[in-house]
């Protein structure tokens, strides 16, 4: 399926997309034009270009037949669905064959105010029987040609390898004829490697391509020409049959068009079509996720994580934060609350009693509703972590429902299970036992942890002719799972989390967000989370992580919009003052960490310690925003020369330096823009600055 893009206005981006989409004839050349807010009507113009027999950008081979060689001849029909979003339009197509006993409904969103459309596939056997074969499921099919010759680069991602370069941002100049691969390992959507790209073509104007699938997807990219590129993304692995009136799911694919000589605009885009379409929303806003604190995260060994702690220490923990004005917005419970994780004469830890899911009452014979209600007694919320996923061998859900436990066979982690959550009724039931804990322990969010492999348990469990489709199960069941937990709860928040940040995907951060986006967080390098909000940012503006010390330098390596403080407020060496100057700080800055996003120091290897790691967020709204910068502990540069992005040539700014309040610039936005001298006197420094426009 080709699509011709030349140089148009944004909205006709996705009239191009959407024509194309539904009507992939040959396009004609369209005039250059200015940039323009005339709204155009989608659904009119969807209903007048779409016509039966046209090739959609999707693929798939059935009974080993390719999609292309007979989709357009099977029965077609055409639905608007309404749409409770403002600025969303929905269509459903629909190709069908009775002879075949297959149906493809295809549910399309057009975002009008962002120039972007998503879609998913669902596949129906309608016949009496098994169907044939589907396999080589490619969501997303697409030649895209520009009206310019030369490179065209691929912006991309690290995944989470729990290392410093976790995230780390990546281009790739695109070879003609090679094709580059992208896929996750281990099953789940964000290990090793990151769903989510920006294609930069040689006519300046290009596109965001965001995956939405949990588990393995695979992307390929190929340069066919001088101006023209191909994109197929899907399934990994699938290879099966239908039984008679089955019906499965795809990923989703989403993409959205940017114009703009700086590819830089096409990020910031996309971080607010994420903010305004693809994130979760309480009372018709995105939600903000939380400043977060812990109880006095960890005690002496033999301890880990939560296992030593008690209902009475919960609440004098809560107490003393109170009494030192350190109040956080969210008090996090994490690992090691649940019966037998205290067993440590019988070996037993946090890590290997997940599947006894009631609360250890010797430690608190309450359950957890009276530290809920000390929480909500100061003003705040109450998260509490749980692991469903990974069951081990002899806990409680493993002896109670060995029927529902997938398990390897002659596999060093044999002890290891992992729950069917693409068994419905198994499903129903672990979403009545969490909505009944968290009704009962008086909790407001809600932490998944998933520190496991699926992949191998899904293969291994996979029946006969039906390759991928435990996957695709668990991967609805996962969706299904938390879409019921927020119904249930209007006002819950998810916090995403699989060994960190190893789980983000273009569906889970529309229900979540990574609150602890990375278990580097252990290794207490500062470095390395600046390195990570650095990636991060260029496509999500929700994540978070943990910060252990006070020091500038620390602190602010790890501020981005969400945040926990596992400060030890009983050590005798740290300040409380230190402690609230530092949440005083956050709480200025953190609203810009929803705003427009420009890295300052390119995208070279980020994980050197002889180098300034340096970035701008700014709000478009008031001119106004923020720079933070870091020399690090081997640069032997005091000073920095940046240009920052978003101000305007024409006006006039006053920086601030929030270390000393007494030095304020006057700058120019074109100086700003052209050459601005950072300066950092000492290594291991950092610099946060504040800017506004003079009116």
């Amino acid at each position: 399926m080709l699509i011709r893009i030349y140089k148009s206005n944004m909205v006709c981006f996705i009239t191009l997309l959407i024509v194309t989409f539904l009507c992939p004839t040959q396009l004609k050349a369209q005039q250059k034009t200015r940039y323009t807010d005339k709204p155009v009507n989608i659904s009119q113009w969807i209903n007048g270009t779409f016509a039966q027999g046209k090739t959609p950008p999707f693929s798939f081979v059935y009974d080993g037949k390719e999609s292309k060689s007979f989709l357009r001849t099977w029965s077609y029909s055409s639905q608007k669905l309404v749409s409770d979003e403002a600025n969303v339009v929905k269509y459903r197509f629909t190709y069908e064959s009775k002879q075949a006993g297959l149906r493809i409904d295809c549910d399309v969103d057009g975002y009008t105010d962002y120039d972007a459309v998503k879609w998913v596939l669902h596949f129906t056997n309608t016949g009496s029987g098994d169907s044939k074969i589907i396999s080589s499921v490619n969501v997303i099919d697409i030649d895209f040609e520009y009206a310019n010759r030369g490179d065209f680069i691929l912006h991309s991602a690290e995944g989470n390898h729990i290392s410093k370069a976790d995230f780390h941002p990546r281009s790739t100049v695109l070879t003609k004829g090679e094709t580059i691969q992208h896929m996750p390992e281990g099953g789940r959507s964000s290990e090793t490697a990151f769903p989510f790209f920006n294609i930069e073509s040689p006519s300046d104007q290009g596109f965001m391509f965001a995956i939405g699938w949990s588990g393995t997807w695979v992307s390929d990219f190929v340069q066919n020409t001088d101006n023209s590129i191909s994109i197929r993304s899907g399934l990994k692995r699938f290879e099966s049959y239908l039984k008679a009136d089955e019906t499965i799911r795809t990923p989703s694919m989403c993409l959205l068009f940017w114009n703009s000589k700086n590819r830089i605009d096409g990020h910031n885009k996309f971080r607010r079509f994420v903010l305004a379409h693809q994130s979760r929303k309480i009372d018709g806003e995105f939600a903000k996720y939380p400043l977060s604190s812990g109880f006095n995260y960890k005690d002496p060994a033999p301890c880990t994580e939560y296992s030593c702690l008690t209902e009475d220490y919960a609440i004098a923990m809560i107490r003393r934060y109170t009494q030192f004005g350190l109040i956080p917005e969210v008090y996090w419970l994490d690992a090691g609350w649940y019966t037998g994780a205290a067993d440590f004469e019988m070996d037993q830890t946090w890590a290997n009693t997940v599947g006894n899911w009631t609360v250890d009452k010797s430690r608190f014979p309450g359950g957890l509703k009276p530290i809920a209600d000390e929480v909500h007694k100061v003003g705040a919320k109450f998260m509490v972590w749980f692991e469903p996923e990974r069951v081990i061998e002899g806990t409680q859900w493993a002896v109670e429902h060995p029927e529902w436990m997938l398990r390897l066979p002659d596999s060093h982690l044999h002890g290891w299970l992992l729950f069917d959550l693409g068994n419905p009724e198994a499903r129903k039931w672990m979403t009545q036992w969490i909505i009944d804990m968290i009704r009962e322990n008086g909790i407001d969010y809600y932490r998944q942890d998933f520190n496991m492999r699926p992949d191998a348990y899904w293969e291994a469990n996979d029946e006969p002719g039906r390759i991928g489709m435990k996957e695709v199960r668990h991967i609805e069941g996962l969706y299904t799972f938390w879409d019921d937990l927020m119904a249930e709860f209007p006002e819950l928040l998810i916090d995403n989390c699989a060994s960190g940040g190893r789980r983000l995907d273009l569906e889970t951060i529309s229900r979540s967000a990574p609150l602890w986006r990375s278990d580097y967080y252990h290794y207490d390098d500062p470095d390395g989370y600046q390195g990570h909000t650095y990636g991060l940012n260029f496509f999500l503006p929700l994540h978070g992580t943990g910060i252990l010390q006070t020091d500038s330098y620390s602190f602010r390596s790890s501020i981005s919009s969400a945040l926990i403080y596992n400060w030890k407020i009983t050590d005798k060496n740290v300040s409380y003052i230190d402690m609230q100057n530092c949440l005083k700080e956050y709480a200025e800055v953190r609203p810009y960490f929803y705003e427009d996003y420009y890295p300052l120091v390119g995208i070279e290897d980020l994980t050197r310690d002889d180098i300034w790691l340096a970035y701008q967020m700014h709000r478009p709204s008031d001119e106004s925003g923020i720079i933070v910068a870091f020399r690090r502990e081997k640069s032997e540069d005091n000073s920095l020369i940046v240009r920052l992005g978003g101000v305007q040539a024409d006006k006039s700014y006053k920086v601030i330096n929030k270390d000393d309040e007494n030095f304020t610039l006057v700058k120019s936005g074109k100086e700003l823009s052209e050459g601005f001298k950072l300066s950092i006197e000492q290594p291991k420094e950092s610099l946060l600055l504040h800017y506004e426009i003079i009116k």
